[in-house]
Formats: C-alpha cells, sequence, structure tokens
C-alpha cells in the first residue's frame, strides 16, 4: 500500500491536517472513499459496535449513512503523540421522520506508520434538536 500523508510521527501541523482530511472525507458521505483510510485490519469501537477490518467499516458507514440523512460533520483536534490523535466533534443530521439530532462524542484514533488508522474508538451521544437549532 502507498502511505497515507501526514504520516506519524505527528507535529501540531501534521496531525491537524489529518483531523481535516478526516473532516472533509467524512462530509462526503463515501464509505468507500472514507474506508480507504483504515489499514486492511482496523480494529473500530462505534458506541457499542465493535468492528475489524476495512470492509466492516465500510458496512459500517454504508448503513450509518442511510440513517442519518444530510449529515455534516465538524472535528477539532484535541490532542496527538507519536501515532495517535485525540479528536472532539459534533454533527447533525435527521432521520427519515424529520427529527434533527445533534451527536457529540470523542474519538482516540492510532495510525500505522504508513498513516493509515489501525484503531478507531468512538464515544458519542446524540441530542435531538429542533431544526431552528443547527448550526452545521
Amino acid at each position: 500500500m502507498e502511505k497515507r500523508f501526514p504520516v506519524p510521527p505527528f507535529t501540531a501541523e501534521t496531525a491537524r491536517q489529518k483531523v481535516q482530511a478526516a473532516e472533509d472525507a467524512w462530509n462526503t458521505r463515501n464509505p468507500e472513499k472514507v474506508s480507504l483510510a483504515y489499514s486492511p485490519d482496523t480494529e473500530w469501537r462505534n458506541r457499542d459496535v465493535f468492528l475489524k477490518g476495512r470492509e466492516a467499516a465500510r458496512q459500517f458507514l454504508a448503513a450509518k449513512w442511510e440513517k442519518e440523512l444530510d449529515y455534516k460533520l465538524r472535528k477539532e483536534l484535541w490532542s496527538f503523540t507519536d501515532n495517535r490523535i485525540a479528536v472532539r466533534f459534533e454533527y447533525e443530521w435527521h432521520d427519515a421522520a424529520g427529527q434533527w439530532y445533534r451527536s457529540y462524542g470523542n474519538e482516540m484514533w492510532e495510525f500505522d506508520a504508513d498513516g493509515y488508522m489501525e484503531r478507531r474508538y468512538a464515544s458519542i451521544n446524540d441530542a435531538p434538536i429542533d431544526p431552528s437549532e443547527r448550526r452545521l
């Protein structure tokens, strides 16, 4: 596999670039494109769902964006070390019935030497909002 820049060890600048690249990719809502940022054997915990492998992540994302309509995400770098990044995020979406939500959370990411995410652990809470409360 080719390197997926930026690669570890991260600096403040390259960690921010990695976070922005993730935000940009997830906002495409394209499961195939997003899944390519993860190692073939990536390990995820997303809320109470545990996944193993890039294909499982792709399938998870496809189902997510079928449910979470008009999804819009913002990520913020929280902290970083050599090959790890911590992120705070929020996103807004609505369900098929038209109820809007703002979802808040934190992620811990760990990358391999080629810049692919090997581990993603996400804790997320959803808060129903009125459409007039939307920020994103």
